[in-house]
């Protein structure tokens, strides 16, 4: 009997084998869930998993592998993978591994550039990633680009966002002073666009290309007349106003700006100039005087010269009419003949009739005669100082009394207006002739005579007959003194009688009655002694008021 087999039944047989039934155990949901989960995640990474680009910059400041996020309006679109060299070490290469959604942004229209704390003038950007650290920026650009997984990166950001709104120009100009990238556009102190950038000309010579973006709808407002003008740092001035001292904003200061404003001059069908088209050139003035100076369109050359100093005249100057501006000087140049060796000075000049007259008043085909009338009444072209302090001058076109007939003459197409000494060297001039009229005088002879004059009479006033005059005058007034009190006394007694026979007269009319041609006489006479005695009255108050009056009169 072999005991490796268990005991069998009683027919020999094997014995048939008993299954147990096990129940399913909650410990198991744990594994399988977290499959689940597991496999979630790794299909959702797979298909949310977009490609892989490469980022050329030329810092990697403040980057890190795994941490640092590209941004589009603060939405995450993906993360650096790994940060390297690139093979020439002039650069580094940043790979960045995007999600599916920003696959359709990887065009070459795509930009990307590092936020961090910038300075730029008066601004300041990338504060908020102090805390957070630095990001990358991307601005995918217009559509329609070529795909693409390698890009060059910008060291800044871009002026212009390609969704934002408004349209790029250009300013010439010849210098750019404190213009910089990020300056402002004003428009009416609003800031309303910035400046992009700039091209120099090639070889250094001719203008500056300046380009420039303005923000809709303010872009509607540019026309193809409108001026541009450089409103960098600070504007100071000294002239005839006195001290003047302009400040466009704080940001203009220190980075620099560029102002506009519409124009307001309609063409003949009271209609405003088209609106300016994308990549239009503007012209950059220095100043918004220049710019306001460019707009007038009627301009009549004028010439004049002077022999007299020029100083303080400088090309840019004012032409003014009665204090007004009405043009601008163009050229000072100094002429010499070498025949005869006479020098002078030519200035050429702009005068701009639209600063004063309208075309309704006095059209611009009969300016030319007007300013003949009046270089026919006298007016004249001199220098006049603005401002004492500075040295600063102008031309003045001022109508001259007297002056020396004179008509106007034409130098091409310019006309030439008859000079004279102006400012302090007219003043030295008129100073000039009175001091030669005085020097012409018979000044010593003169001296000569009143000296001689002099003595002679010292001799007379104390000759004898002088004083014996004198002694004699001195009695004389005394005299009259006596007589002036005796007069005074004696007047009363005098008009008292005059009156008493008066009245004895007109008694002896009245006894003798009767009409008759004694009598009418009588009573004409008695009238003519009552105003003497009248006129006596009068005397004696006025003496008596007035004694002095019988030496000096009355």
């Amino acid at each position: 009997m072999n005991d490796d087999f268990p005991p069998g039944n009683s027919n020999g047989g094997v014995p048939q084998a008993q299954t147990r039934r096990y129940r399913f155990s909650v410990v198991w949901l744990v594994p399988i869930v977290a499959i689940i989960i597991a496999g979630y995640l790794g299909w959702r990474g797979l298909t949310g998993r977009g490609p892989l680009i490469v980022i050329s910059f030329d810092t990697a400041d403040g980057l890190t592998s795994g941490q640092t996020e590209v941004k589009n309006k603060a939405v995450s679109l993906g993360t650096v993978d790994s940060i390297r060299l690139s093979d020439d070490l002039h650069h580094v290469e940043v790979r960045v591994r995007m999600t599916a959604a920003a696959g359709r942004m990887l065009t070459d229209h795509a930009r990307f550039w590092v936020v961090r704390p910038r300075i730029n003038g008066a601004s300041i950007t990338g504060l908020e990633t102090v805390m957070s650290g630095a990001y990358i920026a991307m601005d995918a650009g217009e559509a329609g680009g070529r795909y693409t997984t390698r890009f060059t990166g910008l060291e800044s950001p871009p002026g212009v966002r390609s969704d934002q709104p408004g349209h790029t120009y250009t300013l010439i100009t010849q210098s750019l002073g404190s213009l910089g990238q990020g300056a402002p556009i004003f428009f009416r102190d609003v800031v309303v666009g910035e400046v992009l950038g700039y091209t120099m000309p090639s070889e250094g010579r001719g203008p500056i290309k300046v380009q420039i973006f303005v923000q809709a709808p303010y872009d509607s407002y540019l026309r193809t007349t409108t001026r541009f003008w450089n409103v960098s740092g600070v504007q100071v001035g000294l002239g005839a106003g006195g001290l003047k001292v302009k400040l466009q904003s704080l940001q203009a200061l220190l980075s620099g700006g560029v102002a506009f404003d519409p124009p307001d001059e309609r063409n003949e069908k009271n209609t405003l100039p088209p609106t300016a088209g994308q990549e239009t050139a503007f012209q950059l003035y220095d100043s918004a005087e220049d710019a306001n100076s460019a707009g007038y369109r009627e301009r009549i050359p004028l010439v004049t010269y002077l022999t007299s100093s020029v100083t303080g005249l400088t090309k840019g100057g004012r032409l003014t009419m009665f204090g007004i501006q009405v043009g601008m000087i163009d050229d000072v140049k100094l002429q010499v003949d070498p025949a005869t060796g006479k020098a002078h000075v030519r200035v050429a000049m702009e005068l701009q009739p639209e600063r004063v007259l309208d075309n309704r008043q006095v059209p611009p085909d009969a300016l030319a005669g007007l300013l003949r009338m009046q270089v026919a009444s006298g007016l004249r072209a001199s220098v006049q100082s603005t401002s004492m302090l500075t040295g600063e001058s102008e031309i003045g076109l001022t109508f001259v009394k007297n002056a020396t007939p004179a008509q106007v003459e034409m130098e091409g197409d310019a006309m030439v207006l008859p000079g004279q000494a102006g400012g302090m060297s007219g003043i030295m001039d008129s100073l000039s002739v009175v001091s030669d009229k005085i020097a012409a005088m018979p000044l010593t002879q003169m001296g000569e005579n009143l000296n001689s004059l002099l003595a002679h009479a010292d001799a007379r006033i104390n000759s004898p007959d002088t004083k014996q005059a004198l002694t004699a005058l001195r009695g004389s007034l005394q005299n009259l003194q006596v007589i002036s009190h005796d007069a005074r006394t004696e007047m009363p007694q005098l008009l008292t009688g005059m009156d008493k026979t008066l009245k004895s007269a007109n008694s002896v009319l009245s006894s003798y009655g009767g009409d008759t041609d004694f009598q009418r006489n009588l009573q004409q006479m008695m009238l003519q002694l009552n105003d003497a005695a009248r006129s006596l009255r009068f005397l004696s108050d006025f003496l008596t008021h007035h004694p002095s009056a019988l030496i000096t009169g009355r």
